[in-house]
């Protein structure tokens, strides 16, 4: 896959590497309840198919988003902003990072999901074309709730079907 380097307004979008995992991890504690250990991003820089971005301003990480791509399913496993910097846009450059991988490898569609309580996360996601296939019950351990998986197809074929247009 490309790498990739986007500026925009004192932040820089660019491929995860080895030396941001520690940091990642860092922000995922402070940001979830329920946050992913440190061995879970060494897929984002060790395997094929993996892949994430790190938004950084001022040589601090300020956000970051693992996506994984099988076939031509893609999956966003992660996205985070740090407080301070939520509003300015940086989620909307960490995703379309992403989608811009993905669309560029072919698939037919990007799969999250989200806490049905995270309301402005699920205003984020609906205001970027995803809409939800159902609910995952139990998902979320800390604390406990289902999950919605939501969906944006990439491609027309998949629109139309969806739409019962084919």
């Amino acid at each position: 896959m490309k790498k990739r380097a986007m500026v925009d307004q004192d932040v820089v979008i660019r491929n995860m590497a080895e030396d941001d995992l520690d940091r990642v991890a860092e922000l995922e504690k402070v940001i979830f309840p329920d946050p992913w250990p440190r061995s879970a991003f060494d897929d984002t820089t060790e395997h094929d198919g993996w892949g994430g971005f790190v938004a950084e301003a001022d040589g601090d990480i300020i956000g970051y988003a693992c996506y994984f791509i099988i076939c031509q399913e893609s999956h966003l496993t992660n996205i985070a902003v740090v407080e301070s910097w939520r509003r300015k846009l940086v989620a909307n450059q960490l995703l379309n990072a992403i989608l811009e991988i993905v669309t560029e490898s072919e698939c037919e569609f990007l799969l999250l999901e989200v806490r049905p309580s995270n309301l402005p996360a699920v205003a984020f996601y609906e205001r970027h074309g995803f809409t939800t296939l159902y609910r995952r019950p139990n998902y979320y351990r800390r604390p406990p709730e289902d999950a919605l998986v939501l969906v944006k197809y990439l491609t027309e074929k998949e629109t139309r079907a969806t739409n019962g247009l084919v």
